[in-house]
């Protein structure tokens, strides 16, 4: 059965008014259950993205939230660069929509997504990363010829109290990022580690001027995230990657995987002198004159 909320507010001097179902309005937090208000954002995005379809040339930022509030065509001043975030989405929830964006063959894919489930207290680094892996290896399957980039999930700041079911949850996303720099080198995509460019360099957490509320980015942070990805986005620095047909269904720990020491390195010319361009298990390190 079916319930509504009433809430009476007071207003001009005595009047009541009764607001239903007022908190179907309130901002989702992280890992609680979807509202009736998420679910119409959800669907209103999708529907509006499959009057957008996406073409060969255009380069797709698929995320949650965080990719939602980019204004990508400005930031990098570059009208192929399209948004594909919609807020408190999942790694499930990109991909119900994913034939959305593979099915037009991008250029490039660049994907951020994982914090909602981190937030969720039913997951684990394991399961998140066996999830991230399906997502992965599904993108690949429908487009093989998009060159896939793999976003570190970004750090968090819970100084700011402001999301309780992220309290706790920090030690979960490095180790998450691990796993996903593996899933990304056996699959033929390249990640980038965000973290150098993002966090405190002492304590991990998101760099206070870079964000407003301890997880969304800030203007400051949303140049940081951009100039930092900038080199990939215009095509300056770009390896090939090995694909590895026998790439576990389920993703080990990253104490199961060989020593990256181990394994082939490839050296690429690198767009200026003080970038490093050394690409091991998929990795690109975010550049040097970046991380300041």
């Amino acid at each position: 059965m079916k319930t509504s909320i009433i809430h009476m507010c007071r207003i001009n001097g005595g009047r009541f008014l009764a607001l239903a179902g007022l908190t179907l309005l309130a901002p989702m937090l992280p890992g609680t259950p979807r509202t009736m208000a998420q679910d119409d954002y959800w669907h209103q995005r999708v529907s509006l993205f499959d009057k957008l379809p996406v073409t060969t040339d255009d380069i797709v930022f698929l995320g949650n939230s965080i990719t939602d509030g980019g204004e990508f065509q400005e930031l990098f001043g570059m009208e192929n660069v399209l948004n594909r975030g919609i807020r408190s989405d999942r790694i499930s929830g990109v991909m119900k929509r994913l034939e959305q964006v593979t099915s037009g063959k991008p250029k490039m894919i660049f994907l951020l997504i994982g914090i909602n489930d981190v937030a969720d207290p039913h997951n684990t680094a394991q399961s998140i990363a066996d999830k991230y892996a399906d997502l992965i290896k599904a993108i690949r399957a429908q487009s093989p010829q998009t060159q896939l980039y793999v976003q570190s999930i970004m750090p968090i700041n819970n100084d700011f109290r402001r999301y309780k079911s992220l309290i706790g949850r920090e030690s979960l996303i490095p180790d998450i990022n691990e796993r996903l720099k593996m899933i990304a080198g056996v699959n033929g995509a390249i990640f980038i580690d965000l973290w150098p460019v993002l966090a405190e360099p002492d304590t991990g957490k998101m760099r206070k001027e870079f964000t407003s509320d301890g997880l969304h980015l800030s203007g400051a942070g949303y140049r940081a995230w951009t100039d930092a990805v900038r080199p990939y986005v215009e095509g300056l620095f770009i390896e090939e990657t090995e694909v590895h047909e026998d790439t576990p269904s389920e993703v080990p720990a990253p104490d199961a995987y060989p020593d990256s020491a181990s394994q082939s390195t490839q050296e690429s010319s690198s767009p200026s002198s003080d970038q490093e361009s050394r690409c091991e298990n998929g990795t690109f390190p975010i550049l040097k004159n970046l991380e300041k």
